[in-house]
């Protein structure tokens, strides 16, 4: 699956996340508007390491969020338990994706 966010989701990734703005135009470029990081690498003679990893940076910061009236926790659970609960997340990203 291709990482892509829409303006708003970008945005608030980057919300908190101190990076400057060669990554920042270079991850809104790929991540928004879907452009290859291979022109990226080109156009500003920088490695597709670096470009993969100014990508990176805020990919991970948009995965860490979570979102409004959701909890993050871990927790230990016996294999029976775990598999629901690994369901239940399973549908509500689902959903989540559909109204996306």
């Amino acid at each position: 699956m291709k990482k892509r966010l829409t303006e708003a989701e970008f945005q608030a990734a980057l919300s908190g996340l101190d990076v400057g703005h060669q990554t920042v135009e270079i991850a809104r470029g790929v991540l928004v508007q879907g452009r290859a990081q291979a022109e990226f690498a080109e156009a500003l003679n920088l490695s597709k390491g670096a470009v993969s990893q100014a990508v990176n940076r805020v990919w991970a910061a948009h995965e860490a969020q979570v979102p409004p009236g959701c909890e993050r926790l871990t927790v230990l659970l016996p294999k029976h338990q775990a598999f629901i609960v690994k369901k239940w997340a399973s549908e509500f990203a689902r959903k989540r994706e559909a109204k996306a």
